[in-house]
């Protein structure tokens, strides 16, 4: 009873909201170009496409940083390495807003990309350091919410912003967040963890073990959502002819159902990481087992993105949690490896997802997803046997 007691009494940390911003500007970032794209292509008189390059380029510099880079969080302290690639977020955030061409507007999204890279880790990392013991995964989730806040926000008001001041604004306005978050961050600073004698690369951490099953449960689990979201909203324009806006209204379903799962991170806490990842993953795989089901109706994909984004967060907030519980004293870089699979991920299931999608269409691609699915279950599974550290 005592036990019950105190583990209720132990709140949240103000820290964890503190994260959640952080995620949500680096978010807005990433999921804001895309509405506002034609904007910036008619300014720079350039294609949409090439303007979209931005994108990849920011996956690419992401990637590349947290596997390169990442390492530092164990040696400088994850506060300090945040707060450090929040400034230089700001930079990048302010030579996107005052790009001249195409060009600098791409560099500054390469810069961005290698601030994400070590933001995303150093959250995660102070995210598992500031959580009370025995509600990691609750904490965690506060700091996940930072993606629905990104997706609601970052796809609804991007594009109202860009039609009423211009996409110069949106950038300003992430920026003057940052500058926010940068200051929020300072009550998290203090929260650093124990730091090692040199930098490793995030590499390194590849010898953990148990780690090896859960970064191919991610690779596969990332592959599969990137690989669907990027072409859903063009099965519902072109394919099942419904308006523009209907992939507005996608977005925000799947962010409701991903900011709704804050009722399961608790579960999550009492039954063990470890143990309900499997089945959290063949959950994922059934919800696009329905996406097949349903890739023929006007509205089926509606209900079903709610579900999507509810399975998706609880099943990231497993894999997050549990990746953390493996070393505590090189959480730093194990953050930094599942930051950069999930920006490779990126690339490989939108690269690898759209040949299938021509070819075939939405429902065999909703299909691959299952069977990807299926294929990190089992990956979930197997890394069962590794078993996780106590929690520092």
């Amino acid at each position: 009873m005592n036990l019950a007691t105190a583990d209720h009494a132990a709140r949240i940390p103000l820290a964890a909201y503190a994260l959640c911003l952080c995620i949500g500007i680096i978010g807005a970032n990433s999921l804001a170009l895309g509405p506002i794209a034609p904007r910036v292509a008619e300014s720079f008189m350039v294609s949409v496409p090439a303007v979209m390059s931005a994108s990849a380029v920011f996956g690419i510099g992401t990637a590349a940083s947290a596997l390169f880079l990442a390492g530092a969080i164990d040696r400088f302290g994850a506060g300090r390495t945040l707060r450090g690639a929040l400034l230089l977020f700001a930079c990048a955030l302010a030579g996107c807003a005052a790009a001249p061409g195409l060009a600098i507007f791409v560099g500054a999204q390469f810069v961005a990309g290698i601030a994400a890279g070590l933001a995303l880790p150093s959250i995660y990392t102070l995210a598992a350091v500031a959580a009370p013991p025995g509600r990691e995964s609750d904490t965690l989730g506060v700091v996940l919410f930072g993606w629905t806040l990104s997706m609601v926000a970052g796809v609804s008001l991007s594009a109202v912003l860009a039609d009423a001041a211009g996409w110069r604004v949106v950038y300003a306005v992430v920026l003057v967040a940052t500058l926010l978050s940068f200051s929020a961050a300072a009550g998290p600073m203090a929260l650093t963890p124990r730091r090692s004698a040199a930098t490793q690369s995030p590499l390194s951490a590849l010898q953990v073990p148990g780690i090896a099953p859960l970064l191919v449960a991610c690779a596969a689990f990332m592959i599969s959502f990137y690989g669907v979201y990027a072409y859903i909203g063009d099965h519902l324009r072109r394919r099942l002819v419904l308006p523009l806006g209907a992939n507005g209204l996608l977005a925000l379903s799947y962010g409701l159902g991903f900011g709704a799962a804050a009722f399961l991170n608790r579960l999550i806490d009492r039954f063990g990481a470890g143990r309900l990842l499997p089945g959290l993953f063949l959950t994922v795989a059934a919800i696009y087992l329905a996406m097949v089901a349903a890739s023929s109706t006007r509205y089926g994909l509606f209900g079903i993105a709610f579900a999507w984004g509810l399975a998706n967060h609880a099943a990231l907030n497993a894999l997050i949690v549990r990746l953390g519980s493996l070393d505590p004293t090189r959480r730093g870089a194990i953050m930094g490896l599942n930051s950069g699979v999930t920006y490779l991920s990126l690339f490989a299931g939108t690269a690898a997802f759209g040949p299938l999608y021509d070819h075939a269409g939405f429902a065999a691609l909703a299909g691959a997803a299952a069977a990807l699915m299926l294929a990190a279950t089992l990956a979930a599974a197997l890394a069962r046997r590794a078993p996780a550290a106590p929690m520092a």
